[in-house]
């Protein structure tokens, strides 16, 4: 029998929050109902891209904190010449 993939293969058990899943993502795509493992690649693929989303909000909030805190502390590191870092930087 030939495998259609080389790729890595998973084996997931259907614990009764799985078929909970499943069992919503079945009235989200009726179309897959009979198909669980349908389901379950579909259910991957939405929670991949809001984990993705989820992400780029972290990323973003920590650059906003930075942004938003640079410079308040500048008396503690004096600068030193032209590029401005001091011997705390080396």
């Amino acid at each position: 029998m030939d495998m259609p993939t080389s790729r890595r293969r998973h084996s997931v058990t259907e614990t009764d929050e799985i078929a909970r899943a499943l069992d919503a993502a079945a009235l989200v795509w009726p179309q897959h109902a009979a198909d669980r493992a349908v389901l379950l690649r579909r259910l991957i693929e939405l929670g991949a891209a809001r984990a993705g989303e989820v992400a780029a909000d972290r990323s973003g909030a920590r650059a906003a904190a930075v942004r938003d805190t640079a410079g308040i502390v500048r008396s503690v590191y004096p600068r030193a010449g032209a590029g401005g870092t001091g011997d705390w930087a080396r």
